[in-house]
């Protein structure tokens, strides 16, 4: 009797997600550099001893979370303090000596504490003449801010502190939102960094071999990877066989023969054979830190919405200061110079102030992207996120995107006169050293039950169709 089994081969090239480690900095450090580099998107890169690139989203997100909590804190005696809001409520707070410096004291340490990075990120758009978003933000909060302690000293119920510090909560919270929804988009590039290993050994001119770190290799260097070992660098294969496995980076499924003349990328894992390989690229000139750069860039484009709010909030801050001028013109011809006229002005700039655009387009990328990095993509673009709605049709490579490209035994037909467990048994034999995925499944499946593999003969392995043997049963 004998046995055949035929492999299909599979092949799947797809793309693989990838993500970035946090560096560590210190928490003055982060507040210093996070607040003007946000609001650029030009975010610092630091060079790792791997060559790689990385963006402190981190230290963005603890800054606006942190601001954005004392500053809410802060808020609450500006609200139940404030005239205004309890006239309209129809409350009354228990009166003191000086309880009337209470909403203006913590107005004041949330205009300076919670509102200076909006102040911060609002230079680069005026000194290039471009005011957008963070402009009209600033204009609202520093004249409601100015207004209210010139209305202190004359009409304290005027002022507009509480609708400052409120519109600073809303700023805040909406840029630490996106701010979180960049890290958790970016946990793929993580991954992708930890593949580097942080030593290689080196093959001197003599034949020896030293270890040194990753960062100290260089072009044309010749170097050992042994099995199961992570390939430092882009190169070439000199000398060995052996499979790599490349799905971190490529998407393949199934890992790929390598042998004399063949490229290896670095980051990917070798299989059970040795091979030393000729250094082609290193640091940021390998395929896996141009991986990560393009994800870098994605989480820094903008989409349509966004850009289009930013154009909205340029023209905006044009027409609220023509409104602000229009009214003060109208009521100083109307009753004359008073200090209703400049509470109209100021109303006219603190209402024009996108409030709703602050927190809802940083609350939708947030989601888009942190649902898509959880189900493991990562957004290219944010444009392609916006166009996707259009899609009709979608096309998936099968093994190891819809499936995990493992392959499996999940059922069996016995031929007359054999049950299941002695079928499995004698195709556990025949596939006994093949390293095949079927054959690791049929393995699998034979260690589960505990079976034991009989004796066989013959055995021969048929090119592009299987292997066979003899079982005298």
């Amino acid at each position: 009797m004998s046995e055949h089994h035929s492999h299909d081969e599979h092949i799947h090239h797809g793309t693989d997600a990838s993500q970035h480690a946090m560096p560590h900095a210190s928490k003055g450090q982060v507040d210093q550099a996070a607040i003007m580099d946000h609001t650029t998107h030009e975010h610092p890169i630091h060079e790792t001893e791997h060559g790689h690139s990385h963006t402190d989203h981190t230290g963005h997100e603890l800054l606006f979370r942190n601001r954005f909590w004392v500053s809410l804190i802060l808020t609450i005696p500006v609200l139940l303090f404030s005239p205004m809001l309890q006239e309209w409520f129809g409350f009354e707070m228990p009166g003191f000596t000086g309880d009337q410096w209470i909403g203006p004291a913590f107005a004041v340490v949330i205009f300076f504490y919670g509102g200076i990075p909006f102040l911060q990120m609002a230079q680069p758009e005026i000194r290039h003449r471009t005011p957008g978003m963070m402009t009209l933000i600033s204009l609202a909060i520093t004249v409601a801010f100015v207004y209210s302690l010139f209305a202190l000293l004359t009409e304290p119920e005027s002022g507009f502190f509480w609708e400052m510090a409120t519109l600073i909560d809303i700023m805040l919270l909406g840029h630490w939102l996106e701010m979180r929804s960049v890290r958790q988009a970016s946990g793929a590039l993580k991954e992708l960094a930890k593949l580097m290993p942080d030593t290689a050994e080196r093959i001197l001119p003599d034949g020896g071999i030293e270890q040194v770190p990753v960062s100290h290799l260089k072009l044309d260097d010749l170097i050992l990877v042994r099995p199961g070992a992570s390939i430092p660098a882009d190169a070439l294969v000199e000398e060995g066989r052996s499979a790599v496995n490349e799905a971190m980076i490529t998407g393949e499924s199934q890992p790929v023969t390598k042998e004399n003349g063949m490229p290896v990328i670095a980051g990917t894992v070798n299989g059970d054979g040795s091979l030393r390989v000729r250094v082609t690229a290193i640091g940021d000139k390998t395929a896996l830190a141009g991986i990560m750069r393009l994800v870098e860039q994605a989480q820094q484009s903008k989409s349509n919405t966004q850009i289009l709010a930013d154009k909205a909030a340029g023209w905006l801050f044009y027409i609220a200061l023509t409104a602000a001028a229009l009214t003060v013109v109208v009521w100083l011809l109307a009753v004359g110079f008073e200090l209703e006229v400049l509470e109209r002005a100021v109303t006219v700039l603190v209402i024009s102030c996108p409030h709703a655009l602050g927190l809802a387009i940083p609350l939708v990328v947030a989601i888009s992207t942190s649902l898509g990095a959880r189900h493991g993509i990562l957004v290219r673009n944010r444009l392609a996120l916006e166009k996707a709605r259009e899609i009709d049709v979608v096309i998936f490579d099968k093994t190891g995107t819809l499936t995990e490209g493992q392959f499996g035994v999940v059922g069996m037909a016995a031929a007359d006169g054999w049950d299941e467990n002695r079928a499995l048994a004698v195709a556990l034999a025949v596939e006994g050293d093949s390293e095949h995925l079927i054959a690791r499944g049929i393995r699998r499946a034979a260690e589960e039950r505990r079976l034991t593999p009989p004796v066989i003969h013959d055995f021969e392995a048929i090119k592009g169709r299987g292997i066979q043997a003899r079982y005298n049963g």
